[in-house]
């Protein structure tokens, strides 16, 4: 199940969230670019790396990829969620609500591995703060959404506050179970960031003022 885009209007220009796109993307080219030492130095200097803390990490990090699926996805998710919030919030609000969702996130999952050896990378944290967010500002929005089911695949439209407490119940589910599994040797799923990242949105979203998106006609 896929959010392919909301039914709701985006009345004012979004500049943030494709420069958001595009700073992300930039970062993952170069990343690709570099030789297989070099991609490993870049990741212990810039990733979150909780058993070896760099507070700067808690933003640079968030710029960081894995790989081609990983920023696709994350990406789509701040395009389909992320204008609607920067419509009403303005470009300046949505970016520092954006960045402060990804901080927390990642202070959540420092909490809870505070020992681990494993770099974190990613901009989902702060795009499940933009998810939260989005369920309050948007609770009775609709979200096309891409289903596949077995060999046959479609569209339909459903309730965003259906798609987006689907997918926070999945990480809780997701970063309960992990919890018995995870390996220090191993990688995984940073499920507490995202679970911390969204609540974070929906806490915060009531501290930034929004703004009215559509103007009124007198006709008479």
């Amino acid at each position: 199940m896929f959010p392919l885009r909301s039914t709701e209007r985006v009345v004012n220009a979004t500049p943030m969230t494709i420069l958001l796109i595009a700073v992300n993307v930039v970062v993952f080219i170069y990343q690709n670019l570099l030789t297989p030492p070099a991609h490993d130095e870049f990741l212990l200097r810039y990733a979150l790396i909780p058993d070896r803390l760099h507070y700067s990490a808690l933003v640079t990090s968030m710029f960081l990829h894995g790989g081609w699926m990983h920023i696709i996805g994350n990406m789509l998710f701040l395009w389909v969620f992320g204008r609607n919030l920067e419509d009403v919030m303005g470009s300046g609000r949505f970016f520092a609500f954006y960045m402060m969702c990804g901080i927390l996130a990642g202070i959540t999952h420092i909490l809870l591995n505070a020992y681990s050896p494993l770099p974190t990378i990613g901009a989902s944290g702060a795009i499940a703060g933009v998810m939260g967010a989005y369920l309050v500002k948007f609770p009775g929005a609709k979200i096309v959404t891409l289903f596949f089911i077995v060999f046959f695949v479609t569209t339909v439209e459903l309730p965003a506050a259906f798609v987006l407490l689907y997918w926070f119940v999945l990480q809780i589910f997701s970063g309960v179970g992990s919890i018995s599994t995870t390996s220090y040797a191993g990688g995984g799923t940073a499920w507490f960031a995202h679970i911390g990242g969204f609540i974070a949105g929906m806490l915060l979203i009531r501290r930034f003022q929004t703004r009215r998106r559509f103007a009124y006609h007198n006709w008479e």
